[in-house]
């Protein structure tokens, strides 16, 4: 269960008490108030909050500058926005901000709530999330490993990866839609791929197109059979696969993508493999 911190952000002392007893009379836990963008910076770095409401007129700055500062801050505070304000472009300019709702003023206590509640199931969904995925997309690559090939895999050097590397010689990657989206990446030399197709396909020998054909097929059923493990923890995420997107070459240089991701290598019979998985946090969707 994720512990929510709630900042109220407001120059008005009516309105903080107003949106701080709506909060605690539904067992929400309020740790500061600010009215200016210095003590914005201030509390929030003190309470480190989950959640911050955000007044749009302050005195000296806007809403706005001080949501930058938040995220300068915490990118993982969430940020609901509480004005008397609201038209088409500051309801646009909040959701490139990453506002994660946006209640006009006077409040709706049950607005309020409802949108809170779903920013704390989201988010309670991603930590899950964040716990399981990887142990079961390794538990899966190890199956279909086995399955397939009819050898097995054992688990070495595992890492946090954020940085571009290069390929090996051949790039599998598959993305994964849902309440989340996300990618599989498995990473080989042509040699070991065309040996893993060799064994999957039971031939001595593979051409370069069976290879690509077969491991994309493989990559496929790994990912598909992880993220059903994970559907079935949980309906919420609702996961999906895409078709694989198959990269070879001598010197291919792969991408690290916006998110946070984790890396294990793999000792094969045929030689060396890379998993990498990696999911970010979805789009708010409100309004």
């Amino acid at each position: 269960m994720v512990e929510t911190r709630i900042v109220i952000v407001d120059d008005s002392s009516f309105s903080i008490e107003f949106i701080k007893d709506i909060l605690e009379k539904n067992g929400l836990k309020v740790v500061g108030s600010a009215g200016t963008l210095e003590e914005v910076k201030k509390v929030v770095k003190e309470t480190r909050p989950t959640l911050v409401t955000m007044d749009m007129t302050l005195p000296g700055t806007d809403g706005f500058e001080c949501i930058r500062a938040i995220g300068e801050i915490d990118e993982n505070i969430k940020v609901i926005v509480i004005s008397s304000m609201m038209d088409d472009e500051i309801v646009k300019k909040a959701k490139k901000h990453n506002v994660s709702s946006y209640i006009q003023k006077p409040i709706d206590p049950d607005e309020l709530i409802t949108a809170i509640n779903g920013i704390i199931a989201v988010e309670e969904l991603y930590q899950l999330l964040q716990e399981e995925y990887f142990i079961i997309f390794k538990e899966a690559l190890l199956d279909g490993f086995n399955r397939m090939t009819k050898t097995l895999i054992t688990y070495k050097e595992e890492y946090s990866d954020t940085k571009e590397y290069q390929s090996e010689g051949m790039t599998i990657i598959i993305g994964i839609i849902g309440n989340f989206s996300g990618r599989m990446l498995l990473d080989f030399s042509k040699d070991v791929a065309k040996k893993m197709a060799s064994a999957i396909l039971r031939k001595e020998s593979v051409t370069k197109d069976e290879a690509v054909a077969v491991l994309g097929e493989f990559a496929n059923i790994v990912s598909g059979n992880a993220c059903s493990i994970l559907n079935q923890k949980n309906k919420a995420f609702g996961f999906r696969v895409a078709p694989p997107t198959i990269l070879h070459g001598d010197s291919v240089l792969i991408s690290p993508p916006s998110f946070p991701t984790k890396t294990v290598i793999a000792d094969t019979v045929f030689g060396k493999l890379l998993l990498n998985v990696g999911f970010q946090r979805g789009e708010e969707k409100w309004m």
